[in-house]
């Protein structure tokens, strides 16, 4: 087969891949994102060797991985890349494009569970009274870190909010993410957090009627993910808390404090969106790592 001619198909079939996770996986940007650049670079190497994407064995597909181990990428990248190739090929022989998945039945390379840092009820304490509200910037960071602590959403689904996602009189925000909803009850201190930000203050920044954005940056436009990591990171520099702080610091110590103080594992799946109960059964390994921690440092004959 000529060059030219194999690489109109890989792209097509890549193309079409693309669309199939969009339209009917209904996979978040940053899944697409990382299957499609995992796709792209294994396409990328089989070119090199003069085959292609649907010609692809068990055995290249394994020659690949050690490739990727010997130019020193992580356990975790092998790991990610063989669930990329297994996703792709599946959908290639749903499109009868192929009859079997190369990728399937190829060992995986190890990877050390490693479980999410959390901060202690203090810490978020600390971080959430750094935003000082004294001005429009400090109601508004606020309001967004409140929130983000209250719900334990992800920063794409908080900066995706509109202003009719909230229902304060309620007490609760409507989170839409991977064609699913979701409803995620609001303690009295964020719905008191909003409402000083939605009633005094966001009149004041957005920069026309029709902004539909919750949370708008200061130029009256919707906060970007971008500019809401500076805000964390200002934060926790100006708090002074060593831990690395990022948007899902707060989700998984959201979690894991709901469930330090006695709340079900399937409301906490609920809460967070979550597929699979297992991907919630991660914080119950973190509470007891916490309560071992507390345990050694306090007992006495520790």
């Amino acid at each position: 087969m000529r060059q030219g001619k194999r690489e109109g198909i890989i792209t097509d079939e890549i193309a079409r891949y693309e669309e199939y996770l969009v339209k009917e996986k209904h996979a978040s940007q940053n899944t697409v994102a990382s299957y499609l650049r995992d796709v792209t670079q294994f396409s990328g190497y089989l070119e090199l060797r003069g085959t292609g994407l649907l010609e692809a064995t068990a055995e290249t597909v394994q020659s690949y991985m050690d490739w990727m181990l010997r130019r020193g990428k992580s356990a975790a990248s092998i790991t990610r890349f063989l669930a990329s190739a297994k996703s792709f090929y599946n959908f290639q022989i749903f499109s009868g494009k192929v009859k079997t998945n190369p990728a399937k039945g190829v060992a995986t390379a190890r990877v050390e569970r490693k479980y999410p840092k959390i901060l202690t009820s203090k810490e978020v304490d600390l971080f959430l009274e750094q935003p000082q509200c004294i001005d429009a910037k400090g109601f508004r960071d606020h309001a967004m870190l409140e929130l983000l602590y209250a719900t334990g959403i992800r920063v794409g689904e908080l900066i995706s909010l509109d202003l009719d996602d909230l229902n304060l009189a309620a007490g609760f925000v409507h989170c839409s993410s991977k064609g699913k909803e979701r409803i995620i009850p609001l303690y009295r201190t964020a719905v008191k957090a909003l409402q000083d930000y939605v009633w005094k203050i966001r009149p004041q920044l957005v920069s026309g009627e029709d902004e539909a954005a919750l949370f708008v940056n200061m130029n009256g436009e919707r906060m970007s993910r971008q500019g809401f990591w500076k805000i964390i990171k200002y934060y926790q520099e100006k708090a002074g808390i060593e831990k690395e702080i990022t948007p899902h610091t707060l989700r998984h110590s959201f979690a894991a404090h709901l469930l330090e103080n006695g709340a079900d594992l399937r409301a906490i799946q609920a809460m967070l969106g979550h597929a699979d109960i297992s991907s919630t059964q991660i914080y119950t390994h973190v509470v007891k790592g916490n309560l071992k921690d507390v345990y050694q440092k306090a007992h006495p004959r520790a």
